[in-house]
């Protein structure tokens, strides 16, 4: 059972560092780094350690280190899954989603790389390879998160005469996906295409000849707004059906994390996005996610609707 216990550990900590690393994938978009290694993958400029490199190069290749001791941590991860859990258990089969997640993650970095759709790239192809990035990285989150919850001790879930929570839960999922791509699309305008003062960034997103992706930034507030209500509901919604001390903590984690988000949304605009706002921004996104996977995590698991165990 010890060794258990520290296995779930292990899988927090790995949230964790998960975390580090978005963000600092975050400081190299915003910062134009992305093509600080040039087009080269996995080396950097053509060499293992670049010499003489400039900053943007140290950012980038941080960013490469990290990104690849998480995927050495999640295959240990996984390795320790299947050496401490029975065949068929729910614990091995996150462990080899989030594996699968991150395996993909490090694909779509490697592509932006090698297709240069970094640093200055403004091309409609740059913003779908970014909204499918943070999409998988949502998954990726995801994985881990629920593989730590069922590794200390949640049931899997149980979806069976739960029609209207599975549509508002699969409702949340999406909201939450294209928020994030959203957010992506609008983060990568405020960085190629800086504003000046307030009116000139609306004046740019609502000009048809803008960039596509001055145009589509002004989206983001709305879905925002939209998901905001959906995540409120659904917070309610699994609190009235499972009251657990644990679900009704973390419905209102969900909530108030999600109304200080909208507060810091408007700051960064206001602001003009700066960076340390910019990454504050999606820490805060993360752990709206994460919230929201534990709340039906946790309700799911614990179905009043499920059937209950023959007894002897």
């Amino acid at each position: 059972m010890e060794v258990r216990n520290r296995y779930e550990r292990y899988i927090w900590i790995v949230l964790l560092y998960t975390i580090v690393v978005i963000l600092w994938g975050a400081v190299v978009r915003a910062t134009g780094s992305g093509a600080g290694c040039g087009d080269h993958w996995p080396l950097c400029n053509g060499e293992v350690i670049p010499r003489a490199p400039e900053v943007e190069t140290l950012i980038e290749l941080s960013h490469r280190i990290t990104s690849g001791l998480l995927l050495f941590m999640i295959a240990w991860m996984t390795y320790q899954a299947f050496k401490l859990y029975p065949k068929g258990d729910i614990v091995r089969k996150g462990a080899v989603a989030t594996l699968i997640f991150v395996i993909i993650e490090a694909l779509i970095g490697a592509m932006l790389v090698i297709f240069e759709l970094v640093a200055h790239n403004a091309s409609l192809t740059r913003a779908v390879s970014m909204a499918a990035h943070l999409v998988n990285t949502l998954l990726l989150l995801a994985a881990i998160t629920l593989t730590g919850i069922w590794a200390r001790g949640v049931a899997a879930p149980v979806l069976r005469n739960q029609r209207r929570l599975v549509i508002w839960t699969v409702l949340g999922v999406l909201m939450m996906m294209l928020l994030g791509a959203s957010g992506g699309i609008a983060a990568l305008g405020d960085t190629l295409f800086p504003k000046t003062s307030f009116v000139d960034g609306l004046y740019k997103d609502l000009d048809p000849t803008s960039n596509l992706l001055l145009r589509l930034r002004v989206a983001h507030p709305a879905i925002a707004v939209g998901t905001g209500f959906v995540m409120v509901i659904i917070a309610q919604l699994f609190r009235g059906a499972f009251p657990t001390p644990q679900v009704a903590k973390t419905a209102n984690i969900l909530i108030v994390s999600y109304v200080a988000q909208l507060v810091l949304g408007t700051i960064n605009v206001v602001l003009y996005a700066p960076i340390p706002i910019q990454i504050l921004h999606l820490f805060l996104a993360d752990v709206i996610w994460i919230a929201f996977v534990v709340l039906v995590g946790l309700g799911f698991a614990k179905s009043p609707a499920s059937p209950e165990p023959a007894r002897a």
